[in-house]
């Protein structure tokens, strides 16, 4: 078991998704207390109910087997409760894309190239390799593009996404002013040179944009972050993304969700 302390009622609220070791690890903690309300041990049933539909009752008696907390789990999963208290859990239940097998990936690539490349790695797998957001992923998105010496690699790319479940794709940033300015490097892998666009750059392209999953990183973002450092970014950065057609309203509508104010004046 993880020493890592991780509590069921904040994992199990405001996430849009859960990652199933994380919920097996709060649950052994949270059964570890004492003085157990009605709620929680609601919260507990229904969370090992969510996993045994995840991972099936064969890893879940496994799991239990090394749980120091497995009787009381028992006891209370066989406790007669007046309704499921959380449905969501299950549908929320995903396994997280892990830093190590991005860097592994990257490893595997860097290697496989025949010169030196660069890349800068945008979207949520930056915000993942920097610890800041833990979920699951299918793409690392590069910034404006892929280099040639590697999307023309296909049976490489190929390869690479049969062995780790991730694609390499790109995203737009030339609306974003000297983002190449602010990158951090997390070295090199083989021939491969790796740099991270910072993290309050990929907040502002995820504000600018209308998929639901970006919200969600914004949310869960938002709250890391100094807000005024944000505020100036924005004031300083985003002239171009605001004289683009339907991406201002998408600001302002994502700023007062995530902030519950109006978006700053942008000079």
């Amino acid at each position: 078991m993880s020493t890592q302390t991780i509590d069921l009622w904040d994992l199990a609220f405001g996430k849009p998704q859960i990652d199933p070791t994380d919920l097996a690890e709060a649950i052994c903690q949270q059964a570890g207390e004492t003085d157990l309300d009605y709620r929680t041990r609601m919260l507990i049933r229904d969370s090992m109910q969510a996993l045994r539909g995840y991972w099936g009752n064969e890893r879940v008696e496994r799991w239990l087997a090394r749980c120091p907390e497995r009787e009381r789990i028992g006891t209370i999963c066989g406790q007669t409760f007046d309704k499921v208290g959380f449905p969501s859990i299950r549908r929320r239940l995903m396994d997280k894309t892990k830093p190590e097998v991005v860097r592994q990936l990257l490893e595997d690539l860097g290697r496989s190239l025949a010169q030196e490349t660069t890349i800068y790695i945008a979207g949520s797998v930056a915000l993942i390799l920097s610890g800041y957001l833990q979920r699951q992923t299918a793409d690392i998105d590069l910034s404006n593009e892929v280099p040639p010496a590697i999307r023309n690699q296909h049976d490489l790319l190929h390869r690479l996404e049969g062995r780790y479940g991730l694609t390499l794709g790109h995203v737009q940033s030339h609306y974003a002013s000297r983002w190449q300015e602010r990158v951090h490097s997390i070295g090199s892998f083989g021939r491969l040179r790796v740099f991270l666009v910072d993290i309050y750059d990929v907040f502002l392209s995820k504000l600018f944009s209308a998929r639901d999953k970006d919200l969600d990183d914004l949310r869960l973002l938002a709250p890391q972050l100094d807000k005024e450092v944000l505020t100036r970014r924005f004031q300083g950065t985003c002239s171009g993304f605001l004289a683009a057609e339907r991406l201002p309203d998408l600001a302002r509508q994502n700023w007062q969700i995530v902030f519950g104010e109006p978006l700053p004046p942008c000079p």
